[in-house]
């Protein structure tokens, strides 16, 4: 009977076509990549659009999976748009391209970029190779699809430390629940000499997770409210040991600071753990921002930057426990509080103002000068902190950034958004440079734009220079926060992504008075 049985199956089986039988089952979707018409690279973030609009986003390869029943093996126009990037319309003003979709079927669409910088990929989030893993196209993660349970994260911190990089975000979504973890996460990468991935083709994350595979707090001093860090620094203790501290913030909500301190990282438990805790009265004599050490090795200090670097201290522990060993850059006079009107400022004999070096006096940089400006204590041209447009020429409000040595032009360059731009309120990224980091800045270019979208934070990554500092990389956080976007790009909202910018550009040779 069973070898009947074995038989009749042997025949049933000679008798049926190989569908998917030893062989690949054909792709059910068409492949839609869309390329830089300029370097021939997939675009990232290119929305196309139907008639009857279900809208698709390219991943980081620039591609789409499309399958929609009904919509197959016919001709289908989609409308194509993309922040900073821009495809020729036909005779109706149309926008867009017809595709005659099939299952198993490709096109490559050709999109002009209008940025200066060129949109690499994202970093973070769920979904960063979605549609090249449908379609089967090669990707360079070891997890294209979803990292350490993240859906979303909040501002990076990068540090190098102890022969790796270490990266650190605020808020942190997950998929099970709108709440995530908001003490902080963290991962590491490997830089490119040790075998990790070159910043063209992405940044493999090995984040911290817990045993639900979810990104665990990394600053859990607190049992509630929320934890942010910054200023991440680096510095060698007494026993020339690398250390890593930053200052931390915790809060009840956005603006509401319950307390503040400095962290320090523990090696074993690979968190950070109170240091110790600073009165709220000192609001800028502590690390802030991103940290950044001068390239001249007799250079002792430390510099912190929200935007520009305007508050440092003594390249040493013991320093950046001690408030009062804080320095501010400053026009104001020694000692005076920064007081919009009222304030004080330092001059010379020919009445021009101080800059320098002041401690136990308040910064100024962009926000107290326009201030200053507006009340005719200082002049516009005095000003070290508000650079003009070199198209326009008129000046831009530059609300965070970085600034960092560039060996390849030979001076500090600054990679920063601006606050109240015209495309959107905090998503114009601008480029500048000087002769040193506090300026004076006097001209920047735009180099990325967002329509009515944000990318706030923006930070240069030096480490990732390349071509003796020709090709630099940036990255930020592109969120519908702070926009008239009337919806959130799925999977991009609220996550990290990537630009490279060519400093051999002639539209960055800014010419300084």
């Amino acid at each position: 009977m069973n070898q009947w049985i074995i038989q009749a199956g042997i025949v049933f089986a000679l008798l049926t076509p190989l569908s998917g039988f030893g062989q690949e089952k054909a792709s059910p979707y068409f492949q839609i990549r869309v390329i830089d018409e300029q370097t021939g690279r997939g675009v990232p973030l290119v929305e196309l659009e139907t008639v009857n609009n279900i809208l698709y986003v390219t991943d980081s390869n620039g591609i789409v999976a499309f399958y929609e029943p009904g919509l197959m093996d016919q001709t289908v126009f989609f409308h194509v748009r993309s922040h900073g990037y821009e495809i020729q319309k036909d005779g109706f003003g149309m926008a867009g391209v017809r595709l005659q979709t099939k299952p198993g079927g490709s096109a490559t669409v050709h999109i002009q970029r209008q940025n200066i910088a060129e949109r690499l990929y994202r970093i973070t989030g769920q979904g960063i190779y979605r549609d090249s893993v449908l379609t089967g196209a090669p990707v360079p993660l070891r997890e294209p699809v979803l990292n350490g349970g993240v859906l979303g994260q909040d501002s990076v911190l990068p540090a190098l430390y102890r022969g790796r990089i270490y990266w650190f975000w605020g808020d942190t979504n997950r998929a099970s629940y709108p709440l995530g973890n908001f003490r902080m996460s963290g991962a590491t990468s490997e830089l490119v000499a040790k075998g990790g991935l070159p910043p063209s083709q992405g940044i493999d994350l090995n984040y911290f997770v817990n045993e639900d595979g979810f990104c665990r707090p990394l600053c859990p001093i607190v049992n509630e409210g929320l934890i942010w860090i910054d200023g991440v620094t680096v510095l060698n203790d007494e026993s020339g040991q690398e250390r890593m501290v930053a200052r931390y913030s915790h809060l009840r909500k956005l603006g509401d600071v319950l307390g503040q301190g400095l962290v320090r990282f523990n090696d074993d438990t690979q968190t950070f753990d109170k240091w110790l805790e600073i009165d709220l009265a000192n609001q800028w004599r502590l690390p802030r921002g991103h940290a950044m050490r001068s390239p001249d090795t007799e250079d002792q200090y430390v510099y912190y930057m929200i935007a520009y670097p305007v508050v440092r201290a003594r390249a040493d522990l013991e320093s950046l426990a001690d408030p009062n060993a804080y320095e501010a850059f400053s026009c104001l006079a020694p000692g005076e509080t920064f007081r919009s009107r009222n304030s004080v400022l330092e001059r010379d004999a020919q009445g021009r103002p101080i800059y320098g070096w002041k401690k136990n006096t308040d910064p100024v940089e962009a926000k107290e000068e326009q201030e200053l400006i507006q009340h005719g204590l200082l002049k516009p041209e005095e000003a070290h902190f508000l650079p003009r447009d070199v198209e326009s020429g008129e000046p831009v409000a530059i609300h965070s950034g970085s600034v960092y040595w560039n060996a390849y032009r030979k001076r500090w360059i600054l990679i920063g958004v601006q606050m109240g731009g015209k495309s959107s309120f905090l998503g114009e990224v601008w480029y500048s440079e000087a002769d040193t980091p506090t300026g004076p800045w006097r001209r920047v270019r735009k180099i990325v734009t967002h329509d009515q979208y944000t990318f706030y934070n923006p930070v240069h990554h030096p480490f990732f220079d390349e071509d003796g500092g020709r090709l630099i990389y940036f990255e930020g956080t592109y969120s519908r926060a702070f926009s008239n976007a009337p919806s959130a790009t799925p999977r991009y909202d609220y996550n990290q992504i990537m630009y490279r910018l060519d400093l051999a550009d002639p539209r960055l040779r800014l010419e300084n008075p």
